[in-house]
């Protein structure tokens, strides 16, 4: 589908296409040769988390004006394969990890710890050449990123990131969750993103995944799963700050904090965090993911995506900071309508694009790309 002129929309997933009853959880990358590659979730029999998912891509060669037909990068077979997490190697070729377990399998039995680890939540990279067109097969990397005790897991969702600077340059980090044991002391709030019958008590935490080979071994970097349950990291977005520390900023899975977002830095390239991840009441939104983009045009300031209707998963504004993450402030409404997950990709040096779920009736009706100006958001 076109966009509508230079700063328009497009619409690379439309639920109940192509054999998908919905498209989820978005991510997205652009290649040495500027295509870009948007991932998502192609959920056979409706939008629920468990089932039959496969991981599929669409290609852009016009900077996501137009996209290619869909491609599915991993089979579900039946299963569950998912939580796209691209990031660009130092050679241009494409690295992806995600995320799977059996299709039978509910995130409530998962954490729980009442699935075999052969069927729980697996972990898989795969990598592309060729500007994105030629996929390896998967390789399992499970044992060596997730630790005993975490029953729950999952990559991203959303881009990773290819440090550009410091004494870490070229080391790729991803953002991971996973889950800390269940207190039962604790009841927590179920939003409508999770299975019905969650656990009460569950706890989640937040870590990151980093790599000094290219993508070829990972290993596990910071944790931040504290005991209190002030924060339960969930899903987390992580950028490279200008001057070299990393900003990590997290969904609140039902923690006591005030507010739904938190965030941390780290001086060492994702290895550990300078201090426990603090809660952000100025980022206003519901429980969700949000996506981060740290645009390399000298001058630009960091970027959040998010839905900012503080009680649905509604209007997707793009918030802008100029000091690390300190401070935040509403820079673009792109849609007022219900929208949920969200990744950033740089264009080029004066246009990003935001990949995003939204609709009319509801935010899982399709997934659409937004081209955006960088200068006015400076």
């Amino acid at each position: 589908m076109p966009a509508n002129d230079r700063y328009g929309t497009s619409v690379p997933y439309v639920s109940g296409t192509e054999g998908y009853a919905a498209f989820r959880i978005p991510a997205v990358v652009a290649t040495p040769a500027g295509t870009l590659l948007a991932f998502a979730e192609g959920r056979r029999a409706g939008p629920a988390d468990t089932g039959d998912i496969d991981t599929v891509v669409r290609r852009s060669t016009d900077g996501g004006r137009t996209w290619g037909p869909l491609r599915v990068v991993a089979a579900g077979g039946g299963d569950t394969i998912g939580n796209p997490t691209p990031v660009l190697a130092s050679t241009g070729r494409v690295v992806l990890l995600t995320t799977g377990n059996a299709g039978t399998a509910s995130e409530a039995q998962i954490l729980r710890g009442e699935v075999s680890a052969a069927r729980s939540r697996r972990v898989q990279v795969r990598y592309a050449d060729h500007d994105g067109t030629a996929w390896t097969p998967p390789r399992d990397i499970t044992d060596a990123v997730k630790l005993a005790g975490w029953h729950w897991y999952a990559t991203g969702p959303g881009h990773a990131i290819r440090l550009a600077h410091g004494p870490h340059a070229g080391r790729l980090v991803a953002a991971a969750n996973h889950s800390a044991e269940a207190d039962p002391s604790r009841e927590a709030e179920a939003d409508h993103d999770r299975e019905a019958d969650q656990p009460t008590g569950a706890r989640y935490g937040g870590h990151c995944l980093y790599s000094d080979d290219d993508g070829a071994t990972w290993h596990v970097g910071y944790r931040a799963d504290e005991p209190d349950g002030y924060v339960n990291a969930n899903e987390t977005a992580v950028a490279q700050l200008p001057d070299g520390r990393l900003y990590v900023n997290t969904r609140n899975q039902n923690g006591t904090a005030p507010g739904n977002r938190a965030d941390g830095y780290s001086r060492d390239g994702g290895q550990t965090l300078v201090a426990p991840l603090c809660p952000r009441v100025d980022l206003t939104g519901p429980i969700v993911q949000g996506s981060l983009l740290a645009p390399s045009a000298p001058g630009a300031p960091l970027l959040y995506a998010g839905p900012a209707d503080p009680a649905a998963r509604a209007a997707m504004t793009l918030r802008a900071s100029r000091d690390a993450g300190a401070t935040w402030r509403p820079v673009r409404e792109l849609s007022r309508l219900p929208a949920a997950y969200s990744d950033l990709v740089e264009l080029d040096a004066d246009t990003i694009g935001v990949l995003y779920e939204t609709g009319s009736a509801g935010p899982y009706e399709a997934i659409a790309f937004q081209r955006v100006d960088l200068r006015e958001l400076s």
